[in-house]
């Protein structure tokens, strides 16, 4: 028996004492999410109530499992039972939990969420996974997010952990790329090149050095996928990335991670050394003969650094801005080596398709889009989180029925993140995959879906998205460089009252150019949010242009808000939100804004539950 096989099988029978102990398990979810929503309060909360009612439990930290709207997360796991989950457990709600558990023996139906096993009984109690935010979710990636403890060598080995990478080391490299080949998997980054064709192309390469990169450098405004996969299950990207260095017969490998993401960092760095120990890495690889170390470089956050040669280019030191191509990284990358260069999802589906199959693998998703995808599922939406759906999935399920809708009727969904696209009602029951995204004019991109209501500005969020990419862009190329910076100064122009009708025609004919021109993909993309929302919402921009109004009365230039009396209760909730005291008026009685003193912050506006706050427009001819 290989150290390996020892290791998992001693860790196999550790997993099931630790799921079937008789001392009580509670588990926290602790990724940036939870910690953001105070899981560590609560947990210094849980560790205090525990010591009050003599309950001798461990307590332990998981990843996300994916509904953030409802962190902080909590399950408990009584001796025999199954483990159980509980949502928007805050400190103030731990004490009453963990009283009603181990006092009156009674499980809390407050913040239920459900049954993550079926370990025992769980009368009244439903399966978590039934949940309608995860009910039509198929977790391939994110099967161990939430699950295990991530800092847990032997969790991720009682989970089948580095079996694909033993079973990669039996064959040689070239069976490798055939298995991703047969797996139709496309990187998970942004375009959805093969990921077998660019393994191939640096295989090719007669090179005695070759290097691999993990791109964790997540910069899309909203997205936190890669974060959270690393957070919550670092050794399958690792396993992955592992996998990748033997295909195109590589002895390097790194992480180009920004340094905004310290608790990923931190866990990449246990998982590293544990890999080390386990004999994962280092100079004969569970015992193949083949070498392989990997390194952890820190970024410093810059969204150019996304593409391939401005982050190989920050690695070596330089500052981060992309180059010409050819030669093409495979050829001449790091250093000047040959180098391919995937994303955290990319690398971290290879142990699933090694250990399953190809076929299996390629069962998930659509002719051209194999697998699922993982999204960041945010804005206007009821339930946002971590979702992972098969490739085809429609944007529907996803907004409706994953997502839970929204309070205020749908208007757009935006893919791709700053360099994706806005698409409008009519492509809601188009399925998720590359080539119907490229056809509606947006991107895959990493995974961030942004939904919007009626509340959006659509002409603001393309100045939004244009702002940003304008701020990040390198500077190293005219077309991006003073393009962006024209393409925003027109859309300022347009939110502030004093568009043109032809500048609508200057924002498309300025767009193509910047898109066809730019030297690398944040100034190609950087058009997308302009472009798409001129094509699905061109009669906001007519109305800013023409009519100088805000239909979604954001744009401050454009609206006046005033208070409808005969709607108005008087109940003062907008008195106490306006930062500026431009409210007034007695309790019970229509209030009045003062029109001087208003700020435009729409805090009235987003708290009155009467719909007695309206945004008026602006006469810019008086």
């Amino acid at each position: 028996m290989t150290t390996l096989e020892s290791r998992r099988a001693a860790a196999v029978d550790a997993w099931a004492e630790f799921q079937g102990s008789d001392r009580p398990q509670v588990f926290v979810g602790a990724s940036s999410c939870g910690r953001a929503a105070g899981a560590m309060d609560s947990w210094v909360e849980i560790e205090r109530a525990l010591g009050d009612l003599g309950v001798d439990a461990t307590v332990h930290e998981v990843g996300c499992i994916g509904p953030c709207y409802l962190e902080p997360l909590v399950d408990v796991r009584l001796p025999g039972t199954s483990r159980i989950s509980w949502g928007n457990i805050t400190p103030k709600r731990v004490g009453g939990l963990l009283k009603n558990l181990f006092v009156r023996e009674t499980i809390p139906q407050r913040n239920l969420l459900g049954h993550l096993d079926d370990r025992g009984p769980v009368d009244d109690v439903p399966r978590f996974f039934n949940h309608p935010m995860l009910a039509r979710q198929v977790r391939l990636v994110l099967r161990n997010c939430g699950i295990i403890d991530p800092s847990s060598i032997e969790h991720y080995l009682a989970r089948d952990g580095y079996q694909a990478l033993a079973t990669a080391l039996s064959g040689s490299p070239e069976d490798a790329i055939e298995v991703v080949k047969a797996s139709g998997l496309r990187g998970r980054g942004g375009g959805g090149f093969p990921t077998w064709l660019k393994w191939n192309l640096c295989r090719d390469e007669k090179a005695s050095r070759k290097v691999v990169i993990c791109n964790a450098d997540e910069g899309d405004p909203g997205a936190f996928m890669d974060r959270s996969l690393i957070e919550g299950d670092p050794h399958a990207v690792l396993e992955g990335l592992a996998i990748a260095a033997y295909g195109i017969g590589a002895h390097e490998a790194l992480i180009y991670i920004r340094a905004e993401y310290p608790l990923a960092i931190a866990r990449l760095r246990t998982a590293i050394a544990q890999m080390y120990e386990l004999g994962a890495l280092g100079d004969d690889v569970l015992g193949s003969g083949w070498s392989l170390d990997i390194k952890i470089k820190q970024g410093a956050g810059a969204f150019v650094c996304g593409e391939e040669t401005a982050l190989m280019a920050s690695i070596e030191g330089r500052r981060g801005m992309p180059r010409v191509r050819p030669p093409y990284p495979s050829q001449s990358g790091l250093w000047g080596v040959p180098t391919i260069i995937n994303n955290v999802e990319t690398l971290a589906n290879l142990p699933n398709i090694f250990r399953n199959g190809p076929e299996w693998y390629a069962g998930y998703g659509t002719e051209d889009s194999r697998g699922t995808k993982t999204f960041s599922l945010t804005g206007k939406v009821r339930r946002t989180g971590l979702i992972e759906v098969p490739m085809g999935t429609t944007l529907r399920e996803v907004v409706f029925d994953i997502g839970g809708g929204m309070l205020k009727p749908f208007k757009a969904v935006q893919t791709g993140g700053p360099s994706g696209g806005c698409l409008n009602e009519e492509y809601l029951d188009e399925p998720i995959d590359y080539a119907t995204l490229a056809r509606a004019g947006s991107i895959m991109g990493s995974g961030g879906l942004i939904v919007l209501d009626s509340d959006t500005c659509m002409v603001d969020l393309a100045r939004y998205f244009l702002e940003f990419t304008q701020a990040e862009s390198c500077g190293k190329c005219v077309p991006c460089r003073v393009g962006t910076r024209h393409l925003v100064e027109i859309l300022e122009r347009i939110c502030a009252g004093h568009g043109e009708a032809r500048d609508l025609s200057r924002l498309e004919k300025l767009g193509d150019v910047v898109g066809k021109a730019s030297l690398c993909g944040l100034g190609s993309t950087a058009p997308n949010p302009v472009i798409s929302t001129l094509r699905f919402f061109r009669h906001e921009y007519l109305d800013h242009v023409s009519r100088h109004t805000c239909s979604a009365a954001i744009c401050k230039d454009l609206v006046v808000f005033r208070i409808i009396p005969d709607k108005c209760t008087g109940c003062q909730v907008c008195v106490r939100s306006c930062p500026v005291e431009a409210i007034t008026g007695p309790r019970s009685e229509p209030h009045v804004i003062d029109e001087a003193k208003c700020i435009k912050c729409r805090a009235c506006y987003e708290v009155c539950k009467f719909d007695a706050v309206v945004g008026d427009s602006v006469d810019l001819t008086s």
